[in-house]
């Protein structure tokens, strides 16, 4: 895992995710740096995955369309914000990777425009200017 610094963008996500290898170059390209969180590794906390769920809703963390949800019988239960937590805490195959965030910039999933926005976001606080629209 890469130290992380206040210009440090932060994904959590898994080596073997194309999705998440898709955030790595996105960001690698535009030479942001970036602090990796292996999921299988280390799970977020609950108070990482609240703040995404707070910022983009409980159905853009959550994967819907894996297996593990269809699984788990998760479209046939109506549940609590604190469970929707609790279930993605506990079993990461839940989650919609990667994560994302830098700040309050917050993206879930395969999502170019948010990465752009936390693009942007990181160039304005270092003050450098980087190559947004790739």
């Amino acid at each position: 895992m890469t130290p992380q610094g206040p210009n440090r963008v932060q994904v959590f996500g898994r080596r073997d995710s194309r999705p998440t290898q898709k955030a790595l170059r996105f960001f690698a390209d535009r030479r942001i740096p970036v602090s990796f969180v292996e999921v299988r590794a280390r799970a977020p906390q609950i108070g990482e995955l609240r703040r995404f769920v707070e910022g983009l809703g409980a159905e853009a963390v959550m994967e819907t369309g894996g297996g593990r949800y269809r699984e788990l019988g998760l479209g046939y239960m109506r549940l609590e914000p604190v469970d929707v937590l609790e279930r993605l805490r506990d079993d990461p195959g839940l989650l919609r990777l990667p994560l994302v965030r830098f700040g309050n910039e917050l993206a879930a999933g395969v999502d170019e425009q948010r990465w752009r926005t936390i693009v942007t976001a990181v160039s304005t606080v270092s003050g450098g200017s980087s190559e947004q629209n790739r």
